[in-house]
């Protein structure tokens, strides 16, 4: 089957730099999708299996190690970005908080962010910093889209419940939300999320709505 124009594109990401503040980040201009999520929830395997590529996005053993801004170009003007996972990090106070901080200030100040893909393990979805995600996203009026991933460790019929549970809980939540399963192992929902990640990133010939 032949590779949708988005796909072809994502599969081209390369490593671009890392960031530590707003201020390290590349210039604020073209268009830029990032994910974040729970350091349990999947996040650089998803962005591993969407790309195409093993190690594009550090995976580990040992949960929260993500621990700057990593920016991933596609071309000139487009680019996936990693945000750090919280969660189960075993960091102190201070270093968690110096992340948050960082967290906010991106997600507050990046003008060419054009969406956010909020990971979130199925079988433990909508916990506190999800929350927090969803209702900054309400703010900024920032579209969200929710992958909840590892849906190949339950049964189809137990994951599309879940997915349905999920939907209905966020039902009237003011930011723009919508939702998939998702699984970076089986390919689960690579393709919504390549047409999603198309529309965000303006690629050229891929489906708008």
């Amino acid at each position: 089957m032949s590779q949708s124009p988005a796909e072809r594109l994502l599969h081209q990401a390369q490593f671009f730099k890392s960031a530590q503040t707003v201020e390290q980040c590349p210039p604020d201009e073209g268009f830029e999708v990032a994910f974040a999520g729970r350091s349990n929830a999947g996040k650089s395997s998803a962005i591993n299996r969407l790309t195409g590529q093993r190690s594009l996005a550090r995976t580990s053993k040992t949960p929260g190690r993500t621990q700057l801004i990593n920016f991933f170009e596609l071309d000139p003007q487009r680019r996936l970005v990693d945000l750090p996972g919280y969660g189960y990090a075993k960091v102190d106070k201070v270093t968690r908080a110096h992340w948050q901080h960082h967290l906010d200030d991106y997600l507050a100040r990046r003008q060419c962010l054009s969406g956010l893909v909020l990971l979130m393990d199925i079988r433990h979805p909508l916990k506190e910093f999800d929350r927090l995600i969803l209702d900054w996203s309400a703010r900024a009026k920032m579209p969200v889209h929710l992958l909840l991933t590892k849906a190949d460790k339950l049964k189809y019929g137990a994951a599309k419940t879940a997915l349905l549970a999920v939907r209905k809980e966020l039902t009237g939540h003011p930011a723009p939300l919508s939702a998939q399963l998702f699984s970076a192992t089986a390919g689960t929902g690579s393709e919504d999320a390549w047409a999603l990640l198309g529309e965000w990133l303006a690629i050229p010939d891929a489906p708008q709505n």
